[in-house]
């Protein structure tokens, strides 16, 4: 569960006679409670042993209709708004104080729609200009500079940042990073269905909008649009696919910064460097995609200059307009929002500005939460799963009958250095050198990200901190970082219905067990089982054991491959292998683990469900869901999370334990032939 996931297939959201109309939302003073087992979520008319996800999900889905401002809604989103209209309270009261402080201060200035509608552009007026007095390429290093400081960073043709060296996994060095694409991924510049061509067109039609917006005639905005989608489409070419990107190996490209100049001759890459506040000493530099770089470099030398103007001002206006007026933000959504992901309404101003203060202010954002919300008691409870969890693996990797004693030690080495993170960071992020000013919003997104660009450098050239977070404490998800090894449960993800102190331990463990070893197992996936216990990209697999590997990941593979997620879209099991391997071997660890917790205890059935069943419905019911098709259709190609429906039944299908817990029977579709059961860990 690394970043927002998941949809349904069409079939639940064709249900729905129109777009569910927005409710009217209010401030919540306390979090809501759901239990992490909802039997009014279930559909009990449903065979389990025909398709797990109905059975659990049916009534929820029924019940849970997608928000005119959502492109998908799920359990986790559904926590994740609640949780936000918390926080929505909480930022309410500290704006309305007479001298609110530095998120009051901020909250204030973003709800402010009057002093919004009046600045116009007027926030935009410094680098505008600096576009417009282009006047020589050798000027285009500290435009971009200009650009990448206010907010544009990977927008603007590429990004420079912080990154982990691949080699040396104590150590913080630069990373150059592939971007200037307005659509999602790279083949949406060259698919020849219909449906892509359309969205070409829209998008086509939107930059012009926009352009004309900025004051340039009809006729002028068209020719430029065309210019863009050229420029982009050129790009495009050289920019990885998405599971590309999956492959450590073709992002990982240590270069001198002589070969960094070498591979742009034209770009002064020390007059950017200065310009940016990188340090000035980068003995080394990663570039992930070394073939783009050179090709946007011969473009930035070769493009005339009126056209890389052209190309700045929409890099520009596209990255900013979300936080302009009404005007700009419906142009926005219109195209990003309607066209994309199928959402009828922009998201209210509360919402918009919760999310801004959670990504520029957002550990000032957690501590609140934290002390309102999470407990000592809380803390210990997911750490002592955690270990059970950790402690399975551990058994389950000497048990293997495909892994030799060499690749075992290595795999155990790597799981006991494992760092398991729960509820917050140890120490919190200081926004002391950051200015929020009443009245001034969008400046002060424009200084949050300038204040964000800076701490990012400062990391460049220095020892790691482990102790950093890669989410905010109130982020309703998880994640797992190879180079990091270790394993992030923010307090939000750890609140009913995820995780539920009142319920029993089945659908905890179904649930939030499932979790923490879905984010365990994402060490030894196809992707994280290139790192090494100490976050390097170096292969500690003997041969023999990495093609046993690979043959039960191909399994998962192949079966993942065969799912349709609209239309005749199917599965990208390359893109989502990793996810899905997680999905699987995280719930095997969970299952084992709650074994052993209740191993001493005598377990009666409840709601008409056995202990057994509980623990596969908690499971179930953490990912209730449905999409918009249009969602379905970008996330499908962009996202490495298959949809919700085949997270759950694809994982229940290769466990011979669910199929006893349902008395399910040779033949039924929850039930695989032994020989075709996928099973890795």
């Amino acid at each position: 569960m690394n970043t927002p996931h998941w949809m349904l297939a069409s079939a639940v959201v064709a249900g729905l006679s129109a777009p569910a109309l927005a409710a009217e939302e209010t401030p919540l003073k306390s979090l809501p409670y759901t239990p992490s087992l909802d039997v009014s979520a279930m559909d009990r008319t449903v065979d389990p042993c025909e398709d797990l996800y109905q059975y659990a999900c049916g009534g929820w889905m029924k019940n849970n209709p997608i928000p005119a401002d959502e492109a998908r809604w799920g359990v986790y989103s559904k926590a994740a708004n609640e949780n936000q209209r918390y926080l929505w309270g909480l930022l309410s009261e500290l704006s309305a104080a007479p001298q609110p402080a530095q998120l009051g201060r901020y909250f204030g200035a973003c709800m402010d729609e009057a002093a919004l509608e009046s600045a116009g552009l007027q926030g935009l007026k410094a680098p505008l200009e600096a576009i417009a007095a282009l006047n020589d390429r050798r000027q285009l290093p500290a435009l971009l500079a200009q650009l990448h400081r206010s907010g544009a960073m990977g927008r603007a043709f590429f990004s420079f940042a912080s990154g982990q060296d691949f080699n040396d996994a104590t150590q913080v060095i630069a990373f150059v990073g592939a971007g200037g694409l307005g659509l999602p991924e790279r083949d949406a510049y060259f698919r020849s269905d219909k449906g892509s061509v359309d969205v070409r067109k829209a998008y086509v039609a939107h930059i012009q909008r926009s352009l004309v917006m900025m004051g340039l005639s009809a006729a002028e905005a068209a020719r430029a649009a065309q210019q863009v989608l050229k420029a982009e489409t050129a790009l495009a070419r050289v920019t990885f696919k998405p599971e590309e990107r999956r492959d450590p190996y073709k992002t990982a490209n240590r270069m001198t910064l002589a070969q960094l100049q070498a591979l742009t001759p034209g770009f002064d890459w020390a007059a950017y460097r200065s310009a940016l506040g990188a340090p000035a000493e980068l003995p080394v530099v990663n570039v992930t995609e070394p073939r783009f770089l050179k090709a946007w470099g011969q473009m930035a030398q070769t493009l005339p200059l009126a056209e890389l103007q052209t190309l700045l001002r929409w890099q520009l206006i596209s990255s900013t307009a979300p936080y302009l007026n009404k005007a700009w933000q419906e142009e926005h959504h219109a195209f990003y929002g309607k066209t994309l992901q199928g959402v009828p309404q922009l998201k209210p101003r509360w919402k918009t500005c919760v999310q801004l203060a959670d990504a520029q202010l957002g550990e000032a954002l957690g501590q609140e939460f934290v002390a309102r919300n999470f407990s000592p008691e809380l803390k210990a409870a997911v750490i002592k799963m955690t270990d059970q969890i950790k402690g399975v693996m551990a058994r389950r990797v000497d048990q293997l009958d495909w892994m030799g004693p060499e690749t075992k030690a290595k795999a155990k080495e790597k799981l006991a250095s494992m760092v398991n993170k729960v509820g917050y960071p140890d120490r919190w992020r200081d926004y002391s050198a950051y200015e929020v000013r009443g009245g001034d919003f969008l400046g002060n997104v424009q200084r949050g990200a300038a204040f964000e660009v800076a701490r990012d450098l400062a990391k460049i050239g220095k020892p790691l901190d482990r102790g950093e977070w890669g989410m905010t404490p109130q982020t309703v998800n998880a994640y797992y970082n190879a180079q990091m090894n270790d394993i992030n449960f923010p307090a939000a993800v750890l609140q009913p219905p995820l995780y539920d102190a009142k319920m029993d331990d089945a659908p905890n463990y179904g649930n939030t067990g499932g979790t923490i070893g879905h984010e365990l197992i994402h060490g030894f996936d196809d992707e994280g089982r290139q790192f090494d216990a100490q976050g390097r990209l170096k292969d500690w697999w003997t041969r023999k054991d990495a093609k046993a590997f690979e043959q039960r990941a191909s399994c998962v593979a192949q079966q993942y491959a065969q799912y349709t997620v609209v239309d005749k879209l199917k599965i990208n099991s390359k893109l989502t292998l990793g996810e899905d391997l997680a999905d699987l071997g995280g719930l095997v660890l969970a299952l084992e683990a709650w074994k052993q917790q209740v191993a001493a205890m005598k377990l009666a059935p409840q709601d008409g469900l056995t202990p057994d069943q509980r623990f596969f419905v908690g499971f179930a019911q953490w990912d209730c869901s449905h999409a918009r098709d249009e969602y379905a259709r970008m996330h499908a190609r962009t996202d490495p999370h298959s949809p919700g429906r085949y997270r759950i039944n694809g994982v229940a299908v290769n466990m011979p334990e669910y199929a006893q817990a349902f008395a399910c029977k040779p033949g039924q579709k929850m039930v695989k032939k032994p020989a075709d059961v996928c099973k890795v860990w």
